[in-house]
């Protein structure tokens, strides 16, 4: 019987099946161009890496182009600062884009488009508050009602229109909206505000150039159009603005061409938010050290924490796109990033709560190098050297005085192995005048060390260890889980009373193998026995400090076994 060693092909989602039909249909002459359109208001969030791997994802797979365009129509909010951030992000996770767009490159275009339906009866200028045009909306039952506004001269608009945009005009004092229906059963058909007025902030790009802006649902849809955008993939909650993205299109359009939008799944995470406005109070109230804290979902803080791009992807392609909201384990994400990391990072000791062991038996002063394989799951990876001596560090945990039967760490009379050395067995303890211990008695065997006689003798345990000869020391920051409660967007309580105390330890005297202090920030690495951590970039050759990224053990997985079988 012939076995196939190619890889099962992955079935496609729905966008890709809807992708590979529009190609086989010839439609847009086989042309394929998504973009990636943020708003540059804030750091990206993992959600965003979902969109990012489906927007450059697509144009990848199907040799269609993908640009990047900034959304930014709203210059309050908006910095360059978060600009660069955006567009490191997207390089980190391994993309390229083919342009770099913005909205506001089409301001001209947009306001003379605006100008036109006024000139066509379409478009209005409203002088009544927020909210009040609010209040006359009606409900998705009620008919809104008419602004009394609604059908004031095209000169009048026109003129008012142009104020808008001179300074002359306070902002909120009037706003222009298109007329459409006031009983639309789509309540973003109630004449929907095109245009409103900003003149205390200039914008990151145009300066004071402009005082009048396009709102997003006006903007966003048209700049799709004036790019040539193919396929305009977007979350759910843009569903319901399809329509009158389409509708301004169709009373612009000079040719058959629409973008085709189409929506997937928003990503929402457990035991943390994905609202920039509750990140943004995060970082401002000092709840976190900043947007690229490590307990934070923005990718400048997974990657902080040690999450590499590799993982991000690993973790996108577990969960895939469908039409369905909900939300997924973070177990889900910390089992991607166990998954790539065991494959990718070097082993290395590290002892987090060190305790002194004395080898009583081994020379004085005398040390020898022993060797180590770097990654048991990678063949390449190679070899490094261990210093061993007559006084090392374990961990304290690894030491019980009076243990229980299934203790098969350090105790008295019992034998272990330290890993890539020797089996010893210990003798004794030291303690203080407190009755807290010192330091560990052991004595060694020389003849168990690699390819000696006595090597493969069976032990139960095996510690990790550093000689107290060449250790470092480092300070190590455990990261936890940000809040305490599974969705703290869902709990009545302010979110702010759910941050989990514990979300940040921050253990000092801490001792690692001697190289580390060489190496760069952010290089990935495995604690034996502890979990995965990284180098922060905050790190010097003085003061090593060290993020976990996630512990050992996968409970994602472990339950994953428990209820398949």
């Amino acid at each position: 019987m012939e076995t196939s060693t190619e890889a099962p092909k992955k079935s496609l989602n729905f966008i890709e099946a809807m992708v590979e039909q529009d190609l086989r249909e010839g439609r847009n002459d086989g042309r394929i161009q998504t973009r990636f359109p943020p708003e540059p208001n804030g750091y990206l969030h993992i959600g965003h890496a979902k969109a990012i791997c489906l927007d450059f994802g697509i144009a990848e797979r199907y040799n269609g182009i993908c640009n990047l365009r900034f959304d930014d129509t709203n210059p309050v909010k908006e910095d360059v600062e978060y600009v660069d951030s955006i567009q490191e992000d997207i390089q980190w996770l391994g993309y390229q884009w083919k342009n770099v767009y913005y909205a506001s490159d089409y301001f001209q275009q947009l306001w003379d488009l605006a100008v036109k339906l006024i000139r066509d009866g379409k478009a209005y200028i409203d002088e009544q508050s927020a909210e009040t045009i609010a209040k006359q909306k009606g409900t998705p039952t009620v008919p809104g009602t008419e602004s009394p506004y609604r059908n004031r001269p095209v000169e009048e608009n026109l003129a008012l229109f142009e104020k808008m945009n001179t300074g002359e005009i306070p902002e909120g004092a009037m706003v222009l909206r298109a007329k459409i229906d006031m009983a639309s059963s789509n309540m973003h058909f109630r004449d929907p505000i095109m245009y409103r007025i900003i003149t205390d902030h200039p914008h990151h790009r145009t300066g004071w150039t402009w005082k009048a802006y396009p709102m997003y649902d006006y903007a966003h849809g048209q700049s799709d159009y004036f790019e040539g955008v193919t396929h305009s993939l977007c979350t759910l909650e843009f569903e319901v603005h399809r329509p009158l993205y389409d509708w301004f299109i169709d009373q612009f359009k000079d040719s058959d061409y629409r973008p085709r939008q189409t929506e997937f799944n928003r990503l929402n995470i457990t035991y943390t938010v994905m609202s920039k406005r509750k990140m943004l109070q995060l970082v401002e109230e000092g709840l976190v050290s900043g947007w690229d804290d490590p307990r934070m979902p923005t990718l400048c803080g997974l990657r902080r924490r040690g999450y590499s791009p590799e993982a991000i992807h690993n973790f996108i392609d577990k969960i895939g796109y469908t039409k369905y909201d909900g939300i997924i384990d973070l177990g889900l994400l910390e089992h991607a990033a166990r998954e790539t990391l065991n494959k990718t990072a070097v082993r290395v000791n590290a002892v987090l709560n060190p305790v002194k062991l004395v080898v009583t038996n081994y020379p004085e002063g005398q040390s020898e190098v022993l060797m180590t394989e770097n990654n048991p799951e990678d063949e390449t990876a190679g070899m490094r050297e261990l210093v061993f001596s007559r006084e090392l560090y374990i961990e304290r945990d690894d030491f019980m005085e009076d243990a229980p039967k299934k203790f098969f760490r350090m105790t008295p009379g019992q034998e272990v192995r330290l890993k890539s050395a020797f089996i010893v067995k210990c003798t004794g303890v030291k303690k203080d005048a407190d009755g807290n211990i010192e330091e560990i008695y052991c004595e060694y065997d020389a003849n168990t060390k690699s390819g000696m006689p006595d090597a493969n003798r069976k032990v139960k345990g095996t510690l990790h260890w550093l000689s107290t000869m060449n250790a470092v020391e480092a300070e190590v920051r455990l990261y936890d889980r940000l809040f305490s409660v599974e969705n703290p967007s869902a709990d009545e309580r302010d979110f702010r009373d759910l941050i989990n105390p514990d979300s940040l330890k921050v253990v000092t005297g801490c001792f690692v193998e001697p190289w580390l202090k060489n190496e760069p920030a952010l290089t990935h690495f495995q604690f034996q026995r502890t979990g995965y951590f990284t180098i922060d970039p905050d790190s010097t050759a003085e003061r090593l400090i060290f993020n976990r990224t996630v512990s050992l053990k996968d409970s994602w997985a472990k339950e994953q076994n428990r209820t398949t079988t």
